[in-house]
């Protein structure tokens, strides 16, 4: 089975040796997206509820350009700084899935990349 590089400039371009999204047959591994703008590569504010708005945007456009959507979305890993902000999480989450809801994992770290407070990374399944 081949597998493909998926990018688009709707999300922040690739800040190391890693591809956006790589897909192998219908399936999509994405790779974490942190709540960089992605015309200017910036942070979009330090206000976490902004922060996490920007990564489900950028998870969505990555999605969008693998040919699916969030809603495709099997397994996704929310990485956060500080785990008192989960309530919020799935407040923001919500907004951009419907039911059936994905696999999830919400996981405590001491720092993510650029001083983000949220990281967002998952595996999706297309359409056959």
């Amino acid at each position: 089975m081949s597998k493909s590089v998926i990018h688009t400039d709707r999300a922040p371009k690739a800040i190391g040796t890693y591809s956006q999204a790589v897909k192998s047959g219908t399936t999509v591994y994405l790779s974490g997206q942190i709540p960089l703008v992605p015309e200017t590569m910036e942070m979009v504010s330090e206000d976490f509820e902004a922060q996490a708005r920007q990564v489900f945007e950028n998870v969505k456009a990555v999605c969008e350009a693998a040919g699916g959507s969030t809603n495709d979305l099997t397994k996704v890993n929310i990485f956060l700084i500080d785990l008192s902000n989960f309530a919020k999480v799935n407040e923001i989450m919500s907004q951009y899935f419907k039911q059936p809801y994905p696999a999830r994992a919400a996981i405590g770290v001491k720092e993510l990349p650029k001083g983000s407070q949220i990281e967002i990374d998952g595996v999706m399944e297309l359409p056959e």
